[in-house]
């Protein structure tokens, strides 16, 4: 087991190139990191926001205005369901939680009901269905949505809110956002490093819903000041209060799910930012027909209820290709095409907490982390001399510092987030390495005790330690695996830096150790072993 053969004398000589190329970025400034080819390692640690400083949201999502587009999705769904089966109705409307309708003809009313149970789909994982139809007396259905339904279409908001969240965060460039659901309807945004808690605010709080609308133009001022408005349309406002509100068809021509892209840029004739947009190609198609059969007619760019513009088409509109204008600066151009490329919010998210760390308070961390770090090296560097003499001792220190190196290599390369937790976790984990070590060289005591020569006593005592050394991480990685599946934040943090730890922690003790005790045994070729 001791026997130095040369696959191990490499293999020590790779890790330790690999822990030291992957560790120096993190001990250098950037300027002389820029200097640094391309191909040699760049990445660094990402403190996270105990350590660097940033911005905390707590987010709830807003189940009203959820339950509100939900019942007005469903109330157009039974428009067109009854004109598409004939069916001659009157007072259709919402009351309450419920969307109510009266079938003026008796004899079709079953066929009213056969046809609007049609729109009720099961709710995810059960064989509930998520819509109630019921006949009211004299002729009436109403429609209801399910509490079950509600809370499914709760929790489906926030998994889909995350993933809009996330990409919303990185197009800002904040590194490793920890972004983590809380309870049935409540998400958790933790930035690092981002400097300006309000902008992120502005950019996660938005919907960003974004859709093409047809201007309806049989609503004259007189209809509009009375407040006639047609049932398949609505009274909106524009975002510059000079244009005054208008008036679009409910049903949109294209929505901003389509969009493929969308990048701040300028007018080329006016000079004004502009945000630029492409669709994909059923979004192309749909708004080069769209445009095309409403020619010298207005449409309105429609953004989280408000509309941003409402251009005449001159022509139609091919290629998928277009801008959004409307007194943009180019910080609020580039912000809103954050938001379209992000896609848009399922529901309105409500902000419950905002917490800002600023960066004294996360170098006080930092500082508190390195100073635990080093005391708890100096401890067991004590220890582990006093036990075990100035060479086995010395050997095991060195075990631990090429242990503690590839950690943070492997950390820097996963570009994993460092947080307190994960301090600690790499602290324990240096602990297990020793504990490596310990187990080593009892095992070489009890051979060594039994009287059989130096290098047997130490090849003997590695092989049987190897056993308890394998039982113990496992067991310990087993448990990083389950605190990392279904913890959240720190407690991720703590169980990766761990889980590195031990694999780090194994491999420093079967291959560290080994090659150093195997050079030692062949330049000194003892007797005995001096730790007895």
């Amino acid at each position: 087991m001791l026997i130095l053969t040369r696959w191990k004398v490499m293999i020590f000589a790779l890790a330790i190139l690999f822990g030291v190329a992957f560790t120096l970025p993190n001990l250098l400034p950037q300027t002389v990191l820029n200097k640094f080819p391309a191909w040699a390692p760049h990445q660094k640690l990402n403190l996270g926001l105990d350590l660097q400083g940033g911005s905390y949201l707590l987010l709830e999502v807003d189940t009203d205005s959820l339950k509100a587009e939900r019942l007005t999705n469903l109330l157009e769904d039974v428009r067109t369901t009854l004109r598409e089966a004939s069916v001659p109705y009157t007072g259709l409307g919402q009351v309450g939680e419920a969307i109510n309708v009266h079938i003026t003809d008796p004899a079709q009313l079953n066929t009213a009901a056969t046809a609007l149970r049609k729109l009720a789909q099961p709710i995810a994982n059960s064989a509930t269905l998520d819509l109630a139809v019921t006949t009211q007396p004299g002729g009436g259905l109403q429609l209801a949505l399910s509490p079950q339904a509600m809370q499914a279409e709760s929790a489906k908001a926030v998994e889909q809110s995350i993933e809009k969240i996330r990409r919303r965060v990185d197009a800002l460039g904040t590194k490793e956002p920890s972004i983590t659901s809380q309870g049935i309807n409540r998400i958790v945004v933790e930035a690092p490093g981002e400097s300006d808690p309000e902008r992120l605010k502005d950019v996660i709080g938005k919907t960003a819903k974004l859709t093409f609308q047809m201007v309806d133009e049989t609503v004259t001022p007189e209809d509009l000041a009375a407040g006639r408005i047609p049932p398949d349309a609505e009274l909106l406002h524009s975002e510059n209060t000079a244009e005054g509100p208008i008036v679009v068809k409910r049903r949109a021509l294209v929505s901003g799910d389509m969009l493929t892209d969308a990048s701040q840029g300028f007018d080329s004739q006016t000079g004004e930012a502009v945000v630029n947009f492409r669709f994909n190609g059923i979004g192309s198609k749909r708004f080069g027909e769209a445009t095309a059969q409403n020619i010298g007619k207005r449409f309105a760019i429609i953004l989280d209820g408000k509309n941003l513009s409402a251009p005449v088409i001159r022509s139609a509109i091919a290629g998928g290709q277009g801008q959004i204008s409307g007194s943009f600066t180019p910080q609020s151009a580039s912000d809103l095409a954050v938001l379209l490329r992000g896609g848009a919010l399922p529901a309105k998210l409500n902000v419950i907490e905002q917490r800002s760390v600023g960066a004294e308070l996360g170098a006080d961390a930092v500082r508190a982390g390195q100073i635990s770090a080093v005391l708890g090296f100096l401890v067991i560097l004590s220890f582990i001399v006093l036990a075990y003499g100035l060479l086995f001792g010395g050997i095991a220190v060195a075990a631990l510092l090429v242990n503690a190196l590839l950690i943070i290599a492997m950390m820097s390369l996963t570009q994993a987030t460092l947080t307190l937790p994960g301090v600690a976790g790499m602290i324990l984990s240096m602990a297990l390495a020793v504990d490596a070590s310990v187990l080593i060289y009892e095992r070489m005591r009890d051979e060594s005790r039994a009287g059989h020569p130096a290098m047997a006593a130490a090849d003997h005592g590695f092989r049987r330690a190897l056993v308890s050394i394998f039982d113990a991480n496992v067991t310990t990685l087993i448990a990083g695996f389950i605190m990392f599946q279904f913890g959240a934040g720190p407690v991720r943090g703590f169980a990766w830096s761990l889980s590195i730890g031990v694999f780090t922690s194994v491999f420093s003790a079967i291959v560290v150790t080994q090659v150093l005790l195997g050079l030692w045994f062949r330049a000194a070729r003892p007797k005995k072993l001096p730790i007895l």
